[in-house]
């Protein structure tokens, strides 16, 4: 007890220092304690020698001396490892460090000169991060925390996975976690090359004795783009001949821009009603019919002719599933 105590009354310091003067009532919200507390606080402050002192009646509250400043702002090891999320709330709650990243959030803050702090509140207070997509909301997978400690401890863990071949087991090294769209990959160390692995689809995870070394020069920012890049272009094997309406070019645009970009180079000229041919990348097999009716009937497809009739045979089923029974 007297050690979340002392905790609070440091974060309580930090607090003053970095906003000024704060009411009884915010500072009980903050902590998420009684005003009883905040008052009994800020009384061993002041018997600690703090210079904190209230301003009575209508936006009162308590301050610091004017001039005053603490450096007692030293780091936890949990609030050190927490750093690198500090400004994305969401992965630093589901990996279990967020109220180890709001605090270091605060003595970070603490311990900038009084402009440079002021200007890092600002922004804090007008830039928000929600890296999750709309109507995304999901539970953290049950297997991110155990993978976050393999992952600082650089430990091989054994996975069983569920990938669309089945089940498999695996022995990996993992390296690292990336938070995309709201859904969590794990890249891995597996026999001298390197794999990902969504997280949702592991069903079960064992810690394996001996540490793993990281490969030399491995960037994990790096590695995630030019894997990304490297998957999305090995998806979109096959070319297809599309004309699009003035529509079905916006709406490209806005759901799939770099495929946008790709097919407007070699976009031809509008014709009377605005529509222009193009050769658009797509995938393979159904993936394609899914993608292109997602454009509606803004697009029509020219060539091949087995993905013309694949296109007419959904949409005729479509068109039988909504038929009008009165009709």
């Amino acid at each position: 007890m007297h050690g979340m105590r002392a905790s609070r009354l440091l974060s309580l310091l930090i607090l003053l220092q970095l906003r000024g003067r704060l009411s009884a009532d915010t500072l009980a919200r903050e902590f998420e304690v009684s005003v009883r507390t905040v008052y009994r606080d800020i009384e061993q402050l002041s018997a600690a020698g703090v210079p904190v002192y209230a301003e009575r009646g209508r936006g009162g509250g308590f301050a610091l001396l004017q001039g005053y400043s603490t450096r007692l702002t030293g780091l936890t090891a949990a609030e050190a490892d927490a750093v690198g999320l500090m400004g994305v709330a969401q992965a630093a709650a589901e990996l279990g460090l967020g109220e180890h990243a709001q605090t270091a959030r605060h003595k970070l803050l603490a311990s900038l000169p009084a402009a440079a702090g002021a200007g890092a509140q600002r922004v804090a207070a007008r830039f928000h991060l929600d890296p999750r997509p709309w109507y995304g909301r999901r539970t953290t997978p049950p297997w991110l925390r155990p993978l976050a400690e393999a992952v600082w401890a650089d430990r091989r863990v054994a996975l069983r996975y569920r990938s669309w071949k089945g089940e498999v087991v695996r022995e990996v090294a993992p390296l690292g976690l990336v938070l995309k769209a709201g859904e969590w990959y794990l890249v891995a160390g597996v026999d001298g090359g390197l794999r990902t692995y969504r997280v949702a689809a592991i069903q079960s995870m064992t810690m394996l004795d001996g540490s793993s070394p990281r490969p030399a020069g491995f960037e994990l920012a790096r590695h995630w783009t030019e894997s990304v890049s490297a998957f999305e272009d090995g998806l979109r094997t096959r070319i297809v001949r599309v004309r699009l309406s003035a529509t079905g070019w916006r709406l490209l645009h806005e759901q799939q821009p770099q495929l946008a970009a790709t097919a407007e180079r070699g976009a031809g000229a509008a014709d009377a009603e605005g529509w222009r041919e193009a050769d658009l990348p797509v995938e393979s097999g159904d993936h394609a019919v899914r993608e292109l009716l997602r454009l509606g009937a803004h697009v029509q497809v020219l060539a091949p002719a087995d993905l013309r009739a694949a296109l007419a045979a959904e949409a005729t089923r479509i068109a039988a599933l909504h038929a009008d029974p009165w009709g």
